[in-house]
């Protein structure tokens, strides 16, 4: 049997200030209301959402998968200039079957039916520990910042030799682990640290943009851009709402509905391609009474019973950024329910003056038939040991974007203004 990961008991670690280099020092957390508050906030600011510190404290509230959480703030001279948030993940054996069934081909003979075998006989043992610069719950750059006056090879130096500190420091070394660093807008560079520190690149499932012109000031006028084909195509989705009410709703309210939130939540996560992590139970909730201006949540009753909503974060940047959905599937077909749910977060981006409208992963083609565009996310992953580097293969192959047909609703004038705006970005 393979081995597994046993904890750190020493308190050393946590220590303040630990010596980097000549240069460089840090200081390690494993929970986030430990962490120094001011020298935090002097790196990011209050401009990203998923790096709050009262944010974390709920992720951290996680229940679905074992999670450990590291957060680390870097010093130069004692004076904060970088700070790096990891996840640390236990899956068992059961959540590679399937993922290996088409891929494991490629794996000599021998080796193949070991593995199998493994797999068969420890679905309930922890198998994989993968150690995230990043955060799960969420697509985009939530792994690290630094202070701009560093420059982005140097960053990356100590970003580096950091994440080689603390992960030796969590015995990955004495597993079947691997590192990732998760969903970057662009290719990091310069590419030469990590590939001389053997991490491999490659693309994930993209992030879907909508870009909504300047001159929109409703759904309607939005719509009013498609060809004829889509507009017809709307305008029958958002009929299927007839019967249904769609409000806002205040804390006290997501408090009340929280379990039925949950459950249509669920319906999501279960049918998701690759299980990571499932939200805690009062998440929705606790991000509305910490975000409760900037996190809207938008419910759909049909007869007084909650049948879908949307959750989304209003960003000062000129940005919206659709966050979780749930809906009840069986009456999706007859209501279009998660495409009035896309339909829904575009008219809340116009409302509320957003010109650019993240709609996240997953369901691109459903998505681009409401005008959004795939942005590529780069991911870098760094297998540990010989098992981990026979799972790479078909995990990278699992994590990659699946064939789909991008459509374009726009009519033709309109899709080359856009096009033009993209590019002046």
């Amino acid at each position: 049997m393979f081995s597994f990961c046993k904890p750190v008991s020493s308190k050393r670690r946590f220590l303040p200030f630990r010596k980097l280099n000549e240069e460089f020092s840090f200081t390690l957390y494993e929970r986030a209301d430990a962490i120094n508050t001011h020298d935090w906030e002097a790196i990011t600011h209050h401009k990203t959402i998923f790096l709050e510190k009262e944010y974390l404290q709920i992720v951290e509230g996680s229940e679905y998968t074992k999670l450990m959480y590291r957060y680390v703030i870097v010093y130069c001279d004692k004076k904060p200039c970088g700070i790096i948030y990891f996840q640390i993940a236990d899956f068992k054996a059961g959540v590679f079957g399937e993922l290996l069934n088409k891929e494991v081909e490629t794996i000599k003979e021998r080796r193949r039916n070991l593995f199998e075998r493994y797999i068969d006989s420890n679905k309930h043992e922890v198998m994989l520990r993968l150690f995230t610069c990043g955060n799960n719950l969420v697509s985009g750059e939530y792994g690290f910042l630094f202070d701009k006056k560093l420059s982005a090879k140097r960053a990356h130096e100590v970003l580096l030799e950091l994440i080689n500190v603390v992960s030796k420091e969590e015995k990955l070394r004495g597993t079947i682990s691997a590192i990732l660093l998760k969903d970057y807008y662009k290719p990091l560079q310069p590419k030469a640290p990590f590939l001389e520190n053997n991490y491999y690149e490659f693309s994930v499932e993209p992030n879907m943009i909508v870009n909504i012109p300047p001159q929109v000031n409703s759904l309607e006028e939005y719509i009013g851009l498609f060809s004829k084909k889509y507009r017809n195509r709307a305008k029958g989705i958002l009929k299927g709402l007839h019967g249904i009410d769609v409000r806002y709703l205040d804390l006290e309210e997501v408090v009340s509905y929280e379990k039925d939130m949950y459950r249509l939540y669920e319906n999501i996560f279960e049918k998701a391609k690759f299980k990571l992590i499932k939200l805690p139970r009062n998440y929705f909730s606790e991000v509305k009474k910490l975000f409760h201006k900037n996190f809207t949540v938008k419910a759909f009753f049909l007869n007084d019973t909650l049948v879908a909503f949307g959750t989304c974060f209003l960003k000062g940047d000129g940005c919206m950024e659709a966050h979780y959905v749930g809906f009840d599937y069986e009456l999706n077909a007859q209501h279009n329910l998660y495409q009035n749910l896309l339909y829904s977060l575009i008219k809340e981006a116009i409302v509320h003056k957003r010109t650019r409208v993240n709609l996240g992963r997953t369901a691109a083609e459903i998505k681009t038939t409401v005008g959004a565009k795939p942005e590529d996310l780069t991911c870098y992953i760094k297998p540990q040991n010989t098992i981990s580097k026979i799972i790479q293969k078909p995990f990278i192959a699992f994590l990659q974007p699946a064939a789909w047909i991008p459509r374009n609703p726009f009519k033709e004038e309109e899709a080359e203004n856009l096009k033009e705006e993209l590019r002046s970005q």
